[in-house]
């Protein structure tokens, strides 16, 4: 199952780097190709992608609940700190945060997706127990990314703000917004896919909605062919809701379970945009959190 010009031949990454392997596709990510990724910049200009965490305003899926962040001391409790010798007006500010581990802009962990009953590489999708979480392919496993990251920015291609929602990025117009803008995608990169719903969101008064442009089933195809590590939009699932062909979770199968690349999701991509900044040094690193299937994150790019 060797790689051709266009790709690789071969349509699932199991047993690629042996049985027992749980990074995936980060296994491409060798230290000659990050070196090469660090003189991808030219301008030295840093981009926040991710969004803040806070209980309204931003997009929060139902299910998943509202992130809350609990003080847990302050000024009224500085006299906990006498028996230490701390002298009155000293003293700490400390949070509890407590939110979902898909809250907002995060990062999935190969053991998010299950599909015929096994998650990446085959292990079984029930071996996620209810105190230490997933047996196999947690989001520790990940550990942090930095490759060369490439904007593939649809809504603008077609000139537009935002693409409607429940639009299906097509493989053409994925492929033509790649070469209207001189960019190519090519193996260990990050693909960024703007579709400008989280603006849409933003100018409609953050209300969330689950109908949203995404990509199609071809468009995951096509970038599982070529070997990225990482693919991430600025939607709720990367993909189009409602879900491509009514097949659910299609791109997550896809992506997640048959290629072993992670997805991220609610990227902020505006800035990227408006900049025309295509190719930049990405990096993300999630916190590793044992069993998780995903994780907060706040990734960078720099042009």
């Amino acid at each position: 199952m060797g790689a051709t010009e266009s790709g690789t031949t071969r349509d699932t990454n199991w047993g690629r780097w042996g049985d027992d392997d749980e990074i995936g596709a980060r296994n491409l990510l060798t230290p000659e190709l990050t070196l090469a990724a660090l003189k991808v910049p030219t301008t030295g200009k840093v981009y926040t992608l991710g969004l803040p965490i806070q209980r309204a305003g931003v997009p929060n899926v139902e299910y998943r609940g509202i992130p809350q962040r609990l003080t847990l001391v302050n000024h009224s409790d500085e006299e906990m700190y006498a028996a230490y010798g701390a002298q009155p007006g000293v003293g700490t500010n400390e949070d509890m945060l407590m939110m979902a581990s898909h809250t907002v802009t995060h990062m999935d962990a190969l053991c998010h997706v299950y599909h015929e009953g096994a998650i990446y590489n085959g292990f079984a999708h029930d071996d996620m127990k209810a105190y230490g979480g997933a047996q196999r392919c947690g989001i520790e496993k990940s550990g942090g990314i930095v490759t060369r990251g490439v904007l593939v920015d649809v809504a603008r291609h077609k000139g537009v703000g935002w693409l409607d929602p429940g639009y299906c990025i097509t493989l053409a117009d994925f492929t033509d917004a790649l070469a209207a803008q001189g960019t190519e995608v090519r193996a260990g990169d990050a693909v960024l896919i703007r579709t400008g719903w989280v603006e849409w969101f933003f100018a409609n008064g953050a209300e969330m909605s689950l109908e949203q442009p995404g990509i199609g089933l071809d468009v995951a195809t096509w970038l599982g062919e070529r070997d990225v590590v990482v693919v991430g939009a600025d939607n709720t699932a990367v993909e189009v809701q409602p879900f491509d062909r009514d097949a659910f979770l299609g791109a997550h199968v896809e992506l997640l379970v048959r290629r072993g690349i992670h997805l991220v999701e609610h990227l902020k991509l505006d800035d990227l945009s408006a900049d025309r900044c295509y190719e930049f040094l990405f990096s993300v690193s999630p916190l590793l959190v044992t069993g998780g299937t995903a994780s907060p994150v706040s990734p960078v790019a720099v042009g």
